[in-house]
């Protein structure tokens, strides 16, 4: 089986490429969607940021309230105290599903997607990632499409005022401020350039799932 970390920064698109990866038969782990889901009443990691940050960081419905969960982690600087809570846990059960998958799909290849491959400090060793994947494929594109494309997705198609829509550039610009690590680790990694239409973007997907095939196939 061949493990397989995607990554790219905020906006970068690596949530469309991973779709694009599973359209082609790929096994797509979504880091975002795990936490998440650990993150809902009534499991240890709910409990732990409540116990953790308090109250304040829950809705009325019992649910997380995402705004003030942002606004501590980006805005009063911190993030490392959740992702010492969440980071672990999805790591955890990152390594439970590819273990299954390893017994049951011997030559599946998985895909990992996550933004913080390689700036998490959570994993077995210190530099967790090159244990977890076989290879690692980086999405990028230009900061001001990133940050575009942060402000669409927070729109959800409404309208925005231009007070609310400078509050979300900023805050995009202060996320990207903080995910240095991918451009630094390109090198090592299977690069996709999302700075073009869909189509062009299908293109450069197929080129890199070919090539991960072919690893997957002949590789010892």
């Amino acid at each position: 089986m061949l493990r397989v970390g995607l990554t790219g920064d905020l906006g970068s698109g690596k949530s469309t490429v991973a779709r694009m990866f599973a359209e082609r038969g790929g096994v797509v782990l979504s880091s975002d969607e795990m936490g998440r889901k650990l993150m809902q009443p009534g499991q240890p990691v709910y409990a732990a940021i409540v116990e953790h940050f308090g109250g304040t960081v829950v809705a009325e419905d019992g649910a997380f309230d995402r705004r003030v969960l942002a606004r501590l982690a980006f805005t009063e600087g911190r993030v490392e105290e959740l992702n010492a809570i969440v980071h672990p846990a999805v790591i955890a059960e990152q390594a439970r599903l590819i273990k299954g998958l390893a017994r049951k799909h011997p030559d599946a290849i998985v895909i990992v997607e996550s933004a913080l491959l390689f700036t998490t400090k959570y994993g077995n060793s210190s530099q967790p990632w090159r244990d977890r994947f076989d290879r690692m494929v980086l999405v990028t594109a230009p900061e001001e499409q990133k940050i575009a494309r942060f402000v669409e997705r927070a729109a959800a198609g409404r309208l925005l005022d231009p007070q609310e829509r400078a509050a979300l550039e900023a805050d995009a610009r202060a996320r990207l401020a903080m995910q240095t690590a991918n451009e630094a680790h390109a090198a090592e990694c299977l690069v996709i350039q999302n700075n073009g239409d869909l189509v062009t973007l299908l293109q450069r997907v197929g080129v890199v799932w070919r090539e991960l095939c072919q690893v997957a196939r002949f590789e010892p």
